[in-house]
């Protein structure tokens, strides 16, 4: 089906009807002249042939020309169905204040952020990818799509606050997985959650709810945990130890068929998504053809005047 992106122009086709209508209604009005000459059958042999009805073809064809070239400013299109991949991974990264522990170098941030990082440029470019940070709250920076620099950036400016509310980190993720727009496919789209902690929970609610919603929206939940039972961070000018709570973060992959992961490597989280599968949507868009109507009025401008010099030798 064919629309037009703006209608408005066609109004410029007026014209052009009006010109043939004045073409039509000349043929049918085409005065007679006097013949002087009362030996007709002498004025027959001076007289040249004539063409006939191949007189009408350059005029026909000029008025054609100009039909589809006044259609064609109206911008025609076509709708198209383009796939969509749905399938997202979001990323959750802690940004609490044990975070700015140096015993991952430079920091367990730092650290974190560049992880991150290599794992979105090693994802298939189909993919949708999010980002969340939580420390006391948990918030979507970047709602999941295939911008990859935005996605980048955003782990970039990251920031340090206080608390550490992990299991509202999933949940977000969770609820953000959930927007993902349909797109005429069925279900939620098939979709992972990384994310990335010291893990000891302090606000929001527990890792055990967390799991248990994650689970019932299959969505598993692989974690890194960075730092060392030894890290300190110094707090208010006190020097805190901020060990790492490896249990609660291998309890939430597990139970929720994710990975857990001490040591992070662009590698290993390749697990993450190799059995993600796909999930295809459709998106309706315009595909504008103006340039088809302007080759062929192109094409009968050219046969209008290629027909009026063979047949009048004059150019219409």
């Amino acid at each position: 089906m064919i629309r037009f992106l703006q209608p408005w122009w066609l109004l410029t086709l007026l014209p052009v009807l009006a010109l043939a209508a004045a073409y039509v209604w000349r043929q049918l009005h085409r005065q007679a002249y006097a013949v002087r000459f009362t030996n007709v059958d002498l004025l027959r042999t001076v007289a040249p042939k004539g063409i006939g009805w191949r007189r009408h073809v350059p005029a026909v064809a000029l008025l054609l020309g100009l039909l589809v070239l006044a259609t064609g400013l109206g911008r025609p299109s076509v709708d198209t169905r383009q796939p969509l991949e749905r399938a997202t991974v979001m990323l959750a990264i802690d940004v609490s204040l044990s975070m700015q522990a140096e015993d991952v170098a430079p920091t367990r941030l730092e650290a974190a952020q560049e992880a991150a990082k290599q794992f979105v440029a090693e994802l298939p470019e189909s993919y949708n990818v999010g980002l969340v940070s939580f420390a006391k709250s948990a918030n979507v920076l970047v709602a999941p799509t295939k911008d990859r620099f935005a996605v980048t950036s955003a782990i970039d400016g990251l920031t340090l606050a206080e608390s550490t509310a992990t299991g509202e980190a999933v949940f977000t993720c969770l609820e953000a997985i959930r927007m993902v727009p349909a797109d005429g496919a069925e279900g939620i789209p098939p979709a992972r959650v990384v994310l990335l902690s010291d893990g000891y929970r302090t606000a929001g609610r527990s890792v055990e709810e967390a799991a248990s919603a994650a689970s019932a929206a299959h969505v598993p939940v692989s974690t890194i945990a960075f730092g060392t039972d030894g890290g300190t961070v110094d707090i208010s000018g006190q020097l805190q130890p901020v060990p790492v709570d490896r249990p609660a973060l291998a309890a939430l992959a597990e139970s929720t068929e994710g990975f857990f992961y001490e040591a992070e490597t662009v590698s290993e989280l390749k697990q993450v998504y190799q059995d993600m599968g796909s999930s295809i949507g459709y998106r309706t868009e315009p595909r504008e053809i103006t340039q088809w109507y302007a080759g062929g009025a192109l094409l009968l401008l050219l046969a209008a005047g290629a027909a009026s010099l063979v047949w009048t030798s004059r150019l219409v």
